[in-house]
């Protein structure tokens, strides 16, 4: 029953995040969560956020996770905007950029979550056929359109476009907005970061979930030309003028500061990545070139729904899609070396 739900959303498909179970523990392979504790610069500040000035609203320009943020990447503060995560983000780009003269595109194997905002806005979108060996064609993503999203790396995939291609859909694309969505180019991929001064129409969403270990605090943003930026503060100040709150302002800008902390946690989640893609490779599963903090892995021996339900019963969590062509492969977090060889000796145990 659907009584008193506006037209807009009575026939709209949810995005459906990943399972987050209470009924025992688990080793969780399936969110593509960090394996290690954030930052303990990071902690502290939070903590030290707590305390009587929380009876106050939080700072709504988010300033010294902007200025976090422009000091790491060699920005200015005016090229940066902040939400809360980059899903909002990415929400707020939908009514910011996009209208319904043109429809948008992104591939059709990517980030669920594209379909569902531009379901939600009501903007008319074209999903662009990867490749046969799943990457992004670069020239579709040329023809007429409203705008451009495209995750690099890709998800569920995990397969990472060059800069120069990033760079020729971008040219290619100069009357519309081309959004890259970085959530997990730490592990590996390049950055478009470098174009958006060149290009007036990139703008680059990144996120503290990944990487930086804080998907429990919720802090994302965005990065591209001032003109661009504005248009999203004009979203979010029409929605809700303080995006994070003083815990995640803390957090946030203490995480992004701590250079340090962050690569040795990307170095070690790359070492245990390849180590895994080897280790599934020779057990006979298709694993496609990750450059992200997950593996899109294919077993030969067995069906993919059947191992995500027989390694569900030995306590493993990983990620299995219904959905056409990738249906035969389940995406794999990467954990820590103990927990990716506990995920190993069960699959060697249901394989016999």
């Amino acid at each position: 029953m659907k009584k008193y739900w506006s037209n807009r959303i009575k026939e709209l498909e949810a995005y459906v995040p990943g399972e987050q179970p209470k009924d025992r523990r688990y080793i969780k392979l399936n969110t593509n969560e960090n394996p290690y504790p954030p930052s303990p610069k990071a902690v502290e500040a939070m903590q030290g956020a707590i305390g009587d000035e929380m009876r106050l609203y939080p700072d709504p320009e988010c300033s010294a996770v902007v200025e976090a943020i422009a000091q790491r990447f060699g920005i200015k503060k005016e090229q940066i905007f902040v939400g809360n995560g980059s899903d909002e983000v990415l929400a707020m780009c939908f009514p910011a950029f996009f209208d319904g003269d043109k429809p948008i595109l992104f591939p059709d194997i990517t980030y669920s979550f594209y379909p569902v905002y531009a379901d939600l806005y009501q903007v008319p979108y074209e999903t662009v056929p990867l490749s046969e060996d799943f990457t992004v064609p670069v020239d579709k993503m040329l023809q007429p359109n409203g705008g451009v999203i495209i995750a690099n790396p890709n998800a569920p995939t995990g397969i990472a476009l060059p800069l120069e291609a990033i760079e020729r859909i971008a040219a290619g694309n100069l009357d519309s907005v081309v959004i890259v969505d970085e959530a997990y180019v730490d592990f590996g991929g390049e950055s478009a970061l470098p174009l958006i001064n060149k290009y007036p129409n990139v703008l680059v969403v990144r996120t503290t979930s990944k990487a930086y270990s804080l998907a429990g605090l919720r802090v994302g943003w965005a990065m591209g030309n001032e003109n661009l930026i504005s248009a999203l503060n004009t979203v979010k100040n029409s929605i809700n003028s303080y995006t994070l709150d003083r815990v995640a302002i803390a957090g946030g800008a203490a995480a992004i500061a701590d250079e340090a902390y962050f690569k040795a946690c990307c170095d070690k989640v790359i070492a245990t990545r390849e180590r895994s893609i080897a280790a599934l490779t020779e057990l006979g599963f298709r694993c496609l070139p990750s450059s992200a903090n997950f593996i899109f892995a294919g077993p030969s021996a067995i069906a993919a729904d059947e191992l995500f339900v027989k390694l569900r019963e030995k306590g493993v969590l990983v990620r299995y899609f219904k959905k056409p062509r990738i249906n035969g492969f389940l995406r794999i977090s990467v954990g820590t070396d103990e927990e990716m060889n506990v995920l190993l000796a069960a699959i060697k145990g249901i394989l016999g």
